[in-house]
Order: structure tokens, then C-alpha cells, then sequence
């Protein structure tokens, strides 16, 4: 089976102006050429097959939006190329957005003063979806989401969560072979987030949709991508499973502490004073770790360590010899644990 998504040493380049300060600067700059070009994607290859979930990540300004603009046709590549559904995308813009669905963050594709099911109509019209098909889609919507009460209310009275699910129900309304979600859950509460992750969990499983996810979000990512591609800087850093990720840092643990059963003493400012004191303790103690690293985690102190360099029981040994630990916990590395090391340049 043909890949649906296949990208061949693919680049982008902006030219940027080097702009100058102030009023005279300012004026400069109307008649300055004076540009420098930036390599926004960087010789990216890699192919997709139906039905996957791909979290697409790195941090801001890596190139994520970038691509997903040029695989949407929104952006031509300065080199390379691109096939989406055997289209190249902005060669073929019309048939191209035909068959993909795409959310961006909080920008919504709902008509903003309309009952939601009028915009679901004129996205039926829009898409000629045919009526049967389009009841068929709205019915197994509602067996899985609790949509039926929104029909009628306008997008601009909903909330945040409410206009992002409605927005996602939207992309899969036609059902494109691959949709794109542009930082889906941002700004959203935890019990939303898992509504969301559920229903494009049920949308992708019963449509074989491929999905395209660009998130900071690790939850996101645990709960729906069995492959992560890693970018920073315009260049790819990875492209393989979570699990395979993981095991380049197999020795690293997370030790979770706490140094009080008293809850009205977890504050941030306690939690903050108490992760600098040990930071201080163990760069003393362990001069030569690189890889012991302390932080707040809601009400805990968490400290990562990797065990091929210091055990973990003898770091929690001499923290217990300087403070009294009410309650320990110990993890296994997290994937947002791991991405960030990969910022860092430590993989």
C-alpha cells in the first residue's frame, strides 16, 4: 500500500527582512534590502501511512506549523517535494483540501454567529457530502460525544472546549483521509483534554483516518501516538515509536518526594525553596552528574537521575540524611521528560 503522506527532502525558505530600530530606522526599512534568509524546514523526508497518529513535535518556532501549511497546499517548498493523497498540495489546492480536515488551535472554521448544526450544513453543502452519509456521521457523533446540546446554540456562546470539539467534529465531517491538528487541546481543562483525545481516538479508529498532531501537550501524545516525529530548528531529530525513544534512556528514574504530610504546606513558594536546596545539595554531592536534574511537579519534588551514572537509592539515602521524606514515588522516564532531553542535545 502507497504511503498517503510522503515527503522527498523537503525545504523552506522565508527572506526576512534585517529590519533597524527607531524612527529613522523605520524609515530606512521602507527602502532597505538589506534580508537574511531563514531555513524554516530543513531537507525533512518522511512517509505516513493510512490510519496513523502522528505526533508531529518540537518546540516553538521548529517548523511544525510550517509543514503542515506546505502539506495543506497554504505554503509552496522551496525544494523537495510533497504528495498528499497522490496530490501535490499546492498544485492541486482545490482537490487537496477536498480530502484533508485540518484544526488550527483556537482558530475556528465555524461560523461564528450560527447555530453549530447550520454550520454543519453548510459544510454538507460545501463538501456534497450525501445525506445519508452526512446523518450517518452525525449519529455515531452523538454515540460517542455528547454533542445533541449544541446543535443549537451559536459557536460564539460556547466555550473553549465545547467550540474545540466542535471544530474537530467539523474536520472529520466529510471524512478526509488525513486531518491536521494544530495544538488541538491548548488552553483547554484536563476533562476536556480527555473528552478530546477520546473522540479523535474514535474517529480515527472508525474512519482509518490518518492524523496529523502538533502538540506541547505530552498527554496528548502518550494517549494517541504510537510514533512521534521529533523537529527543532527546521531539522528532523527523530521519527520512530515512543517506546523506542524511551530506550535510549532506559536508566533514567524519576524519584517523586515529599517532605511533609502537612498539604497546607505545599505551596509553590515551599515547593520551589525546597527543589533549590536540594539542586544545591546534590550538585555538591554529585559534582561530576550531568544527569540529575530537580523540579516541581504539582505537590511533589521530582528528581531524574540516570542510574548508569549514580544508583538511585544512594541519592535517596543522602537526601534522607539531610531532610526527613514523608512519602517517595519512583517512575520510569516520562516522554515529555525525554523530548526534553532531546532539546537539549543529550540523545
Amino acid at each position: 500500500m502507497e504511503p498517503v503522506i510522503t515527503l522527498n527532502d523537503v525545504s523552506k525558505e522565508f527572506k526576512v527582512l534585517k529590519s533597524r530600530e527607531g524612527i529613522k530606522g523605520s524609515i530606512q526599512n521602507l527602502f532597505s534590502r538589506d534580508y537574511k534568509i531563514v531555513n524554516a524546514v530543513n531537507h525533512i523526508s518522511m512517509s505516513i501511512d493510512q490510519g496513523e497518529i502522528i505526533g508531529y513535535l518540537g518546540p516553538n518556532g521548529a517548523g511544525k506549523s510550517t509543514t503542515i501549511k506546505m502539506m495543506s497546499g497554504v505554503l509552496v517548498p522551496t525544494s523537495g517535494e510533497i504528495r498528499v493523497n497522490g496530490l501535490v498540495p499546492y498544485k492541486s489546492r482545490r482537490e487537496n483540501s477536498e480530502k484533508i480536515g485540518v484544526v488550527f488551535g483556537q482558530r475556528s472554521q465555524l461560523w461564528w454567529s450560527l447555530p453549530l448544526i447550520e454550520s454543519f450544513k453548510l459544510l454538507r453543502d460545501i463538501y456534497q457530502i450525501p445525506q445519508k452519509e452526512y446523518e450517518d456521521i452525525l449519529a455515531f457523533y452523538e454515540s460517542i460525544v455528547d454533542i445533541k446540546g449544541l446543535y443549537s446554540k451559536p459557536v460564539r456562546q460556547m466555550s473553549l472546549g465545547q467550540r474545540t470539539l466542535s471544530d474537530i467534529l467539523a474536520a472529520f465531517l466529510h471524512n478526509p483521509p488525513v486531518v491536521y491538528l494544530d495544538e488541538p487541546t491548548i488552553g483547554l481543562d484536563v476533562s476536556m483534554k480527555s473528552k478530546i483525545r477520546d473522540l479523535i481516538k474514535a474517529l480515527n479508529q472508525e474512519k482509518n483516518t490518518t492524523v496529523i498532531l502538533t502538540t506541547h501537550d505530552m498527554g496528548d501524545v502518550d494517549a494517541l501516538c504510537r510514533r512521534i516525529v521529533i523537529i527543532d530548528k527546521g531539522t528532523m531529530l527523530y521519527d520512530n515509536s515512543i517506546e523506542n525513544l524511551r530506550s535510549f534512556f532506559g536508566a533514567y528514574r524519576t524519584m517523586k518526594l515529599r517532605f511533609t504530610k502537612d498539604a497546607s504546606m505545599l505551596t509553590k513558594e515551599y515547593l520551589d525553596a525546597q527543589a533549590a536546596e536540594i539542586t544545591k545539595d546534590l550538585a555538591a554531592k554529585y559534582p561530576d552528574a550531568s544527569s540529575i536534574a530537580v523540579s516541581v511537579d504539582e505537590d511533589w519534588i521530582d528528581v531524574l537521575l540516570n542510574e548508569d551514572e549514580i544508583p538511585l537509592m544512594k541519592v535517596m539515602n543522602h537526601i534522607q540524611e539531610q531532610r526527613k521524606i514523608y512519602d517517595v514515588q519512583l517512575q520510569e522516564i516520562s516522554t515529555e521528560s525525554v523530548i526534553k532531553k532531546i532539546y537539549e542535545g543529550k540523545m
